[in-house]
């Protein structure tokens, strides 16, 4: 008796979606080990998920929840009016100059840097940002040098206008 033999697209059909298998298994691996990094709960979004697209406009994607920086370092905190760390990595505002306030070296320089701190950290949790890289990738303390911006505009522009900071001019002048 002679076997019967399946139908020809029938095998090809089967043969040739094979070759997605180890692409499935390797995505499937790699979104579990996101969400180990990353457990239910924590507020911040993978900055390295989005930082491929630094430099882009209109890529608002990462958020926090944002507080003060009591002890130096930090997770999704403000430091002063244009340092900040998100997602474990430390930042610096790259296009603004802001009062110090570790030490203020007068009053005035102390209030200003005060206000301009409690600014940062209100616009930060306003909602989505960017961070658009410069062409320098840090500064000599190890801070990543971005330029932080929602729907295109820059904190440091809110700043300015707000009498909160100065633009950057490649040195830190005095407040007082």
């Amino acid at each position: 008796m002679r076997r019967r033999r399946p139908a020809r697209g029938w095998r090809r059909h089967v043969g040739s979606n094979l070759w997605l298998t180890p692409i499935m298994v390797v995505a499937f691996v790699a979104a579990l080990a996101t969400f180990q990094r990353f457990p239910a709960g924590s507020d911040a979004v993978p900055a390295a998920a989005f930082f491929a697209g630094e430099g882009k406009r209109g890529r608002d994607a990462l958020s926090a929840r944002f507080g003060f920086c009591y002890r130096g370092g930090g997770r999704d905190c403000v430091v002063d009016g244009d340092t900040f760390w998100f997602a474990g990595e430390k930042y610096r505002v790259a296009d603004i100059d802001t009062p110090e306030t570790h030490p203020a070296r007068c009053a005035e320089e102390a209030a200003l840097g005060e206000a301009a701190t409690g600014r940062l950290r209100d616009w930060l949790n306003a909602g989505t940002f960017s961070l658009e890289d410069t062409g320098r990738d840090t500064d000599r303390y190890g801070r990543k040098l971005r330029i932080v911006t929602r729907d295109g505009a820059s904190v440091g522009s809110v700043l300015v206008t707000e009498g909160l900071a100065r633009p950057w001019e490649g040195r830190r002048r005095p407040w007082c």
